[in-house]
């Protein structure tokens, strides 16, 4: 006779046998469902344990507007000018027109930034450094602040931004980056000769000016690279400077500023000839390779008019390429001083505006 509390053997097999049926149907089921992920420790731990493959370098193209706010750091930008023989500016080269190398070495060509993409003007950042000390006559300096007008005038089809500073024993700030011409214009009027102004410290100037341009200039405007430029206005005898040429070039190319010198007329540059043209002395400006050193170039006034020189200069300020590559993976952290050499199609002439670039500390 069963005991009172258990149910009859009959209920009791059945119950077993639902719950047999019910684990094979879980088994069944198990089968034929997709494998559930695993968790993220043991994905994290796979990864550790997996060997990474290294890098591919990156394909050659054209900068899309849309990358270039997400350049990586260990590109390595270099601003090109590209002329004629000639000399006036080229316009419409592609990555496969120029060959890149860095130590000797061809290296792939990540991008080119050109002049104009899809219809938008490159933007620019510029900083006059105008030089006011007494060697400066005051015809030249009512005659510039038409020309400076001139030049900003021509930039204004594309964004720009500008700031203007002078220069004699000291250097002084007139005008903060702005995009308005009205603003510099009226700046412009605020240069004052130093009539009794003995130095001219130049370098000192254009180091201001590149820290001007770091410090408070954007790095990118309408999903362009800006173009950093220096245009300095003298007689190109700099005295008196505490920071010497080549510091204020290295600091040009690490910004990627180029240095634009305009020297202005005076009897010290002037070398007497038999004939009416008279040619102009080499000045220490332009022997310590400022400009050329940092991609930019150095302009002459030959003249009373100064407006056209001007013009010639913006056209040329506007007129670069970017490129950027993709260092080895053993020098992007190596602390070392690496050599850049850019080559053109044959019969057109380059500038760069840096040479060398150095890699970030191990």
């Amino acid at each position: 006779m069963p005991h009172p509390s258990e149910p009859p053997k009959p209920f009791r097999a059945a119950q077993t046998a639902r719950a047999w049926a019910l684990l094979v149907g879980a088994g069944l089921l198990l089968s034929l469902a997709p494998p559930l992920p695993a968790s993220h420790a043991q994905a994290a731990q796979r990864q550790q344990q997996e060997p990474q493959p290294p890098r591919p370098a990156p394909p050659e193209e054209i900068l899309d507007e849309e990358d270039v706010l997400r350049i990586d750091t260990d590109l390595v930008l270099v601003d090109l000018t590209v002329t004629d023989a000639e000399g006036r500016p080229v316009r419409g080269l592609r990555a496969e027109d120029f060959k890149l190398y860095e130590d000797g070495e061809e290296r792939p060509i990540a991008f080119v930034n050109v002049e104009r993409r899809a219809g938008a003007e490159r933007p620019v950042a510029v900083v006059f450094a105008v030089d006011v000390s007494g060697s400066m006559t005051a015809d030249e300096m009512v005659r510039l602040q038409g020309a400076l007008g001139a030049f900003s005038q021509k930039i204004s089809e594309r964004p720009a931004t500008f700031a203007l500073m002078s220069f004699g024993t000291s250097a002084k700030i007139h005008q903060q980056f702005t995009d308005s011409r009205e603003k510099l214009s009226r700046s412009f009027t605020r240069l004052m000769r130093e009539a009794e102004g003995l130095s001219t410290h130049t370098y000192d100037a254009v180091d201001d000016a590149i820290r001007l341009l770091v410090r408070h200039a954007p790095r990118t405007r309408s999903r362009q690279l800006l173009k950093r430029a220096v245009v300095v206005v003298t007689d190109g005898f700099p005295v008196g400077d505490t920071v010497s040429p080549g510091t204020v070039i290295e600091r040009a190319n690490e910004a990627g500023v180029s240095v634009y010198t305009v020297t202005l007329p005076s009897f010290s540059r002037l070398l007497a000839s038999t004939g009416k043209k008279r040619a102009p002395l080499p000045t220490p400006l332009d022997v310590s390779g400022l400009a050329e050193k940092t991609g930019g170039s150095n302009f002459y006034a030959d003249s009373e008019d100064y407006e056209p020189l001007f013009r010639a200069l913006a056209e040329e300020v506007t007129s670069t390429y970017v490129l950027a590559f993709y260092p080895p993976e053993e020098k992007r952290r190596d602390g070392r001083l690496h050599t850049i050499r850019v080559e053109a199609p044959r019969g057109l002439h380059l500038r760069q505006n840096r040479t060398t670039y150095k890699s970030r500390e191990p």
